[in-house]
């Protein structure tokens, strides 16, 4: 169904070149078209951005997934950012499907940065009014910007699958790490009330992307484990964890993520880790190189479109999850 609305004019949509094909989903879902640009890289790695049309007086939502290499396409946000508050646009609203930096959220010794608070106030500086963002790794990154949030959740599409393809009498939703465990429990309630697991696993805070998967604490044996997270990286983590639920005699194992960041080697992990399927979104861009058998990927777009219409139109951003956002 075409939206449409006598303030449509109002609205313009922006894409960063980072991921453009999701921002023309969007654009789709809402009945509109991603307001033209031209921008450009010049020889010593300088971005340039500028807008075809008036910005003056517009409600702009400004979409960039942050994929690698994310430092070029944060930049650009803050490029297109600011290029629209000088454009005279009335309210800027950032849209990172993807936050960069998000797993930089606390300090974990001496020295170390808050890259993920460091971000917000990028943003802000550079001129925006809102952020909306999915998923977020951990939800204190929302009190880091000074303006609202909207963290929305790929949790409903995500599940609805799950339902769908498997059921849920003999499912059973499984935590990577004891600190998603509260994830875990809204996927229990979306998934009926399934019973709860998750692996015990130790991390040496000074080697990245290495994590000991080491036992599974729950009910597993002949279940159709599904396991959760944001989001996948190296993929390590999560292949370590089908393991040790294979070894504790699970099912079929499903992982359901948020993010596919997929950074080398994971796509080789996932397909040959023993999963029977990996469902993902499309917050990040996922290339064909990325890609595998058993790989399934939703399109956030839907939830963003609808995230988009509720603040434009002065909505209820809470009223897509039912209250239980």
């Amino acid at each position: 169904m075409t939206w449409t609305t006598d303030n449509q004019k109002n609205l313009m949509l922006f894409s960063g070149r980072a991921h453009p094909e999701l921002a023309e989903a969007v654009a789709e879902e809402l009945g509109i078209k991603v307001t033209p640009q031209t921008a450009r890289d010049f020889a010593n790695g300088e971005l340039f951005v500028r807008f075809e049309e008036s910005v003056r007086g517009s409600d702009a939502f400004v979409l960039q997934s942050c994929p690698y290499p994310m430092n070029q396409w944060v930049m650009e946000a803050l490029i297109m950012i600011d290029a629209l508050k000088r454009g005279s646009a009335k309210r800027i609203s950032v849209i990172l499907p993807f936050y960069p930096y998000a797993r930089q959220d606390k300090k974990h010794r001496g020295r170390e940065p808050i890259s993920a608070r460091l971000i917000a106030d990028l943003l802000k500086t550079a001129g925006a009014d809102r952020i909306i963002t999915v998923d977020l790794h951990t939800d204190q990154i929302q009190g880091f910007f000074d303006g609202p949030v909207d963290h929305m959740h790929a949790l409903g599409q995500l599940a609805q699958y799950v339902c769908d393809n498997y059921g849920t009498d003999n499912v059973t939703v499984v935590s990577p790490d004891s600190g998603r465990v509260r994830v875990a429990e809204k996927w229990a309630d979306a998934l009926n009330g399934a019973p709860l697991a998750f692996i015990h696993k130790t991390r040496d805070p000074l080697v990245p992307n290495q994590v000991k998967s080491n036992r599974v604490v729950g009910e597993v044996e002949g279940r159709t484990c599904v396991l959760i997270d944001d989001m996948i990286d190296t993929g390590g983590t999560i292949a370590g964890a089908v393991r040790v639920l294979k070894d504790a005699g699970a099912g079929d194992v499903i992982i359901a993520t948020t993010h596919g960041v997929f950074s080398d080697p994971a796509a080789e992990r996932l397909a040959n880790c023993g999963a029977k399927e990996v469902i993902a979104t499309d917050t990040l861009p996922i290339p064909p190189e990325k890609r595998f058998e058993n790989l399934t990927v939703l399109s956030i777009a839907p939830l963003l479109a609808q995230t988009i219409r509720e603040v434009f139109e002065n909505g209820s951003v809470t009223s897509l999850f039912d209250g239980s956002a």
